[in-house]
C-alpha cells in the first residue's frame, strides 16, 4: 500500500489559478488547438451524423455523402469561430479568450456570471471589459458564413435570427464549464464525455 497522497486528476482544474495573460500567438496555439481537439472533431462528425440520418431531405443529401457536406460545412464554421473568437478579435482588443469559473461564489452569482459572460469578460489585464470576441466575432463569422454555408436565407431578418439565437444558446456552453467539475468533484464520474471536457478546460486554464 502507498503512502503517496492521493492524486486527483480533476483538482488542477477545480483549483486552477487565474491563467497568465496570453500573447496573439498563443491566442492563435490555443484557437488551432481547439479545432483540432478529437473531442471538438468527434461532436462534430457525430453532430452530423445525427442530422442527416433525421432528415435525409435536407440541402446536403443523405447518407456518407451527405454526412461528408455537412460535417465539412460544421467544420469550417468552427474554424472560423475559433479564428475570430479564439485569437484575431482577443489579440486586437486585448481580450483573455478563456472563461474564468467562480467555484467558491454563491451558485445565484455563478449562474447569473454564465449568463453575462456572453457579453462582459475579463480583459488581458485581468480586468472586466466588453466581450468583443463573441458579439462582434459572432458577427462577423455570421457574415462570412454567407460565403459557404449552401441553401440558407441569406436576407438581413434571417441572419439576424440566426445572430440572436447564437448569442442567446452561449450560456449553455458556460453552464457545462462552470459546474461540470463540480458533479465530477462530488460524485466519482469516470465517463469519457466528463473527463474530456474537464481536462480540455483544465489545459487551456494552464495556459
Amino acid at each position: 500500500m502507498s503512502c503517496a497522497p492521493t492524486y486527483d486528476p480533476f483538482q488542477k482544474f477545480i483549483h486552477s489559478a487565474e491563467p497568465h495573460p496570453l500573447t496573439a500567438k498563443q491566442k492563435a496555439v490555443l484557437a488551432g488547438k481547439d479545432v483540432i481537439d478529437p473531442f471538438n472533431l468527434l461532436t462534430i462528425g457525430g453532430v452530423s451524423a445525427f442530422s442527416v440520418a433525421t432528415d435525409s431531405h435536407s440541402a446536403y443529401g443523405p447518407g456518407g455523402e451527405g454526412w461528408a457536406k455537412l460535417t465539412g460545412v460544421s467544420f469550417t464554421q468552427d474554424m472560423t469561430n475559433e479564428f475570430f473568437g479564439t485569437f484575431l478579435v482577443p489579440a486586437i482588443a486585448h481580450q483573455d479568450p478563456h472563461y474564468h469559473r467562480m467555484p467558491n461564489a454563491s451558485y445565484k452569482r455563478r449562474v447569473a456570471h454564465c449568463i453575462y459572460q456572453v457579453v462582459w469578460t475579463q480583459g488581458d489585464n485581468g480586468k472586466g471589459m466588453f466581450n468583443y470576441a463573441n458579439i462582434v466575432g459572432g458577427a462577423f463569422e455570421e457574415a462570412i458564413g454567407d460565403a459557404y454555408v449552401p441553401y440558407r436565407d441569406t436576407g438581413w431578418s434571417a441572419a439576424t435570427a440566426r445572430y440572436g439565437t447564437a448569442l442567446a444558446t452561449d450560456p449553455i456552453g458556460n453552464f457545462i464549464t462552470e459546474f461540470v467539475p463540480d458533479l465530477a468533484r462530488r460524485v466519482n464520474f469516470r465517463a469519457v464525455f466528463v473527463q474530456r471536457i474537464i481536462n480540455r478546460v483544465a489545459i487551456e486554464e494552464g495556459q
